[in-house]
């Protein structure tokens, strides 16, 4: 996939926040189930260098995830916290960093923190007063990503490691990886 770059990219700075999905952005999506084990875990190509490039750039990095593993009963809240903490560990030593990390466990499709509800966004703005949805970043690999940043006033970033880019009228960006988008904004001359 060639890059879709946007003709005008907003400044980006520390009064920015970064949203993440986490499945086929951070690690790789298990196609038709759910990431259950530590054991299961593979980090996407790049992730680890993408964060540690990007964790400089942005006030906060946060990560949104839907995990409904967790309330068919496929696995238990500790297996996710101990991917979670697993994958923090590793992220903070090859030099990135994630500030916190929220997970929606809930079944019912229209649960209020469950994407593209915007349950999870309005839980980080209460826990960091700082953050201002129209400057946020939404980085994603499904449409409702795309959906849950289009209606908090996000720019919208679109992963395309499971899926082909859905257009501009979803995503103001598009790449092949959360590594190559951040190469963009380190090194604009960069290719994807």
């Amino acid at each position: 996939m060639i890059a879709r770059r946007p003709t005008s990219r907003p400044t980006l700075d520390k009064s920015w926040t970064l949203f993440l999905d986490r499945d086929g952005v951070i690690n790789r999506e298990k196609s038709g189930d759910y990431i259950r084990t530590w054991e299961e875990f593979t980090f996407e190509p790049g992730a680890l260098e993408a964060l540690a490039k990007l964790s400089p750039i942005f006030g906060r990095i946060l990560i949104v995830t839907n995990q409904r593993g967790v309330g068919k009963g496929l696995m238990t809240e500790k297996d996710l916290e101990e991917i979670h903490f697993r994958m923090l560990s590793m992220i903070h030593a090859r030099g990135g960093r994630i500030d916190k990390i929220y997970a929606c466990t809930d079944m019912d499709a229209e649960s209020p923190c469950r994407k593209p509800n915007p349950g999870m966004a309005h839980a980080a703005q209460a826990d960091f007063p700082e953050i201002v949805f129209a400057r946020s970043v939404m980085v994603g690999n499904h449409i409702r990503d795309m959906e849950f940043g289009r209606r908090l006033g996000m720019y919208t970033v679109w992963v395309a490691s499971t899926e082909p880019d859905p257009g501009p009228e979803w995503a103001d960006e598009a790449f092949p990886s959360l590594w190559a988008w951040a190469q963009s904004l380190t090194d604009p001359y960069s290719a994807p």
